[in-house]
C-alpha cells in the first residue's frame, strides 16, 4: 500500500509537471503567433480576399511552428487562424475549435483548453489549444495555437510503466525479505512446536538443532536445557513410581503368610472364648475385628497393584446383571439395618444381559452402597438400574453428608476423606471407590459422582453391554440431590 501511494504521488507529481511545461511553452508562443499573425495580415493586400490572407497568415505560422521555436520538438505546435462572425471563417478549413475556448478569446482573453482533436480520418488524439484575439483590419479574427499532447502522453506511459515495474520488483523484495525474515523467526517455533508434540507424546530424546549464537539459538538452548530437565524429572518419577508400585506389591504378599498365621492364631484363641476372662475376651474379639479389616486392607492393596502393573484382566461372562446387584445388596444389609438407612430399590422385572466380569461389578455396586450407608445419616439410599441397547447404568443417591464443589474427581484418590475426623461405620480402607473407577474403566464404562453439601450426592456406574465397544447415551442422568431430604418429605 505504501509503495502504490508513493507510486501514485510521484505520478501525479510527473503528470502535473509536463501539463505546466506545456501550458509555459503555449504561453510564450502564442504571443509571438499573435505579433506574426498581426504583421503578415497587415502587409498582405486589404483587396484580397478574407481566406487567402487567412492562408498566407496561418502559411507564416506554420513554418515557424512546424519545429518549434528554436528547434524544440516540445514546441511544435499547428496554427488555426479564424474570424469569428455570422459565417466562420477558418483556415485551414473545417477545422474545428470548442465552442466554450471561442467565446473565452471573443472576450478578449488568451485562453487555453485541453480537447481531443480529430484527424477526419476517424482517429483523434489529445492536444493542447491556445487562443489569443487579435488587432488586425479583419474584425474578430483569432489566432489559435494546437500542440499535440502525444509525446507527452508517450513520456508520461514510460513513467507510468517504469513505476508499475518497479512497485512489482520492489513488492517482490519486500515479500521475499518478509519471507525470508519470517521463516528465521517461525521455522524454529514451528520446529519447537514439533518437538514439543513429540515430546509429549513420550520421545525423551527429541532436541531442538541449534544453529548460530542469535535469539533463535539462544531460544533453542533453552528448550533443549528444558528438555533435558523435565526428562530427568519424568525418568525420576517414573523409576519412584515402579519402585512404589513394586514396594506395594512386594509388601502386600509378604504380608500374606504373617497374616495366615495371625489369622489361625486368632480363630483358635476365638474358639476356645469360654476359657478366657472377660478382659481376654474382649481383646480377642477387638483382636479378630482388626484382622478383618487388616485382611480387607491387604486385598485393596493387592488389587490396586495390579492395577498399576496393568495385570488386572476381566474373567467375562454373560450374566444378568441384577444378580451383581442383589448380591451387592445382600452384602450390605446388615451394615444398613445398624445405622438404620432404608435401601430403596428399582430395577427392571425383566433380565438385564451383559458381557462382564459379574466379581467386579458386585464389588463396584458393593462399594457404592457401603460408601452411600456410611454417609446416609440415617436417611434412605435410593438404589437404580436401568439400560438401552449400548449400556446398563447403576446409580446409588444418599441424602446425607453430600459432597463439596470439586469433590467430585477427589472421591476417586485413594485414602482421600472429605472428613479426615469422621468414624467410618463400614470400616472401609479408604480404596474402595479408587478400586471401583479402575474396574468399571477395566469394562470400558465410566463412574463419576455429583453431590451437594449436607444435601446428598449420587454416584453413577455406566458399563457397555459389550467390553470396550463405547456407548453414546447413557441409561441414567447424573443428577445430585437439590433439596434437603427433610423438603422433599
Amino acid at each position: 500500500m505504501v509503495m502504490i501511494l508513493l507510486g501514485l504521488g510521484m505520478l501525479t507529481v510527473f503528470t502535473q509537471r509536463l501539463v505546466d511545461q506545456k501550458i509555459d511553452i503555449a504561453n510564450s508562443e502564442i504571443d509571438r503567433a499573435r505579433i506574426v499573425v498581426e504583421e503578415q495580415i497587415a502587409a498582405s493586400s486589404a483587396s484580397s480576399s478574407v481566406q487567402l490572407r487567412l492562408n498566407s497568415a496561418r502559411a507564416a505560422l506554420a513554418s515557424l511552428g512546424s519545429s518549434g521555436s528554436g528547434g524544440d520538438v516540445t514546441a511544435a505546435y499547428e496554427p488555426v487562424i479564424l474570424v469569428d462572425g455570422a459565417d466562420v471563417i477558418v483556415s485551414p478549413e473545417g477545422y474545428r475549435i470548442p465552442d466554450r475556448l471561442r467565446y473565452y478569446v471573443s472576450e478578449n482573453q488568451v485562453s487555453y483548453q485541453f480537447s481531443s482533436i480529430d484527424q477526419g480520418d476517424g482517429a483523434a488524439y489529445n492536444a493542447l489549444i491556445i487562443g489569443t484575439p487579435t488587432e488586425s483590419d479583419i474584425p474578430g479574427l483569432q489566432v489559435y495555437l494546437v500542440f499535440s499532447m502525444e509525446n507527452d502522453e508517450a513520456s508520461l506511459a514510460l513513467m507510468r510503466g517504469l513505476l508499475s515495474a518497479a512497485l512489482v520488483v520492489v513488492v517482490v523484495l519486500l515479500v521475499g525479505i518478509a519471507w525470508l525474515a519470517t521463516q528465521q523467526v517461525t521455522a524454529p517455533v514451528r520446529s519447537a512446536s514439533r518437538i514439543a508434540e513429540r515430546f509429549a507424546q513420550g520421545k525423551l530424546r527429541e532436541r531442538m538443532v541449534v544453529d548460530g549464537e542469535d535469539e533463535m539459538a539462544r531460544l533453542a538452548m533453552s528448550f533443549n536445557a528444558m528438555a533435558e530437565s523435565l526428562s530427568a524429572q519424568i525418568k525420576q518419577l517414573e523409576e519412584y513410581g515402579n519402585l512404589q508400585r513394586q514396594f506395594t506389591s512386594d509388601v502386600s504378599h509378604e504380608l500374606r503368610t504373617p497374616l495366615t498365621t495371625v489369622r489361625m492364631a486368632a480363630d483358635l484363641i476365638a474358639d476356645n472364648q469360654e476359657e478366657l476372662s472377660s478382659v481376654a475376651r474382649r481383646a480377642s474379639e477387638l483382636m479378630v475385628r482388626e484382622l478383618d479389616r487388616f485382611e480387607s486392607l491387604l486385598n485393596d492393596l493387592l488389587e490396586i497393584s495390579r492395577h498399576d502393573a496393568g495385570m488386572a484382566d476381566l474373567s467375562t461372562t454373560r450374566h444378568d446383571v441384577r444378580s451383581a446387584v442383589t448380591s451387592a445388596l445382600q452384602q450390605v444389609t446388615v451394615l444398613a439395618e445398624d445405622l438404620g438407612v432404608e435401601l430403596k430399590v428399582d430395577m427392571p422385572g425383566e433380565q438385564v444381559m451383559i458381557e462382564g466380569d459379574s466379581r467386579r461389578i458386585e464389588r463396584i455396586v458393593r462399594n457404592l452402597l457401603a460408601n452411600a450407608i456410611d454417609h446416609a445419616r440415617g436417611r434412605p439410599v435410593e438404589v437404580t438400574l436401568r439400560a438401552n441397547d449400548e449400556a446398563v447404568a447403576i446409580t446409588v443417591l444418599d441424602h446425607g453428608v453430600g459432597l463439596k464443589s470439586g469433590q467430585e474427581e477427589l472421591v476417586f484418590n485413594r485414602f482421600w476423606r472429605a472428613d479426615p475426623s469422621r468414624v467410618r461405620h463400614s470400616g472401609g480402607t479408604g480404596l474402595g471407590l479408587a478400586i471401583a473407577r479402575e474396574d468399571a474403566i477395566l469394562h470400558g464404562g465410566t463412574l463419576d459422582a455429583a453431590g451437594n453439601l449436607d444435601v446428598g450426592s449420587m454416584f453413577r456406574l455406566v458399563i457397555p453391554r459389550e467390553p470396550h465397544l463405547g456407548y453414546r447415551d447413557a441409561p441414567l442422568e447424573l443428577a445430585a440431590p437439590s433439596q434437603p431430604w427433610e423438603v422433599e418429605v
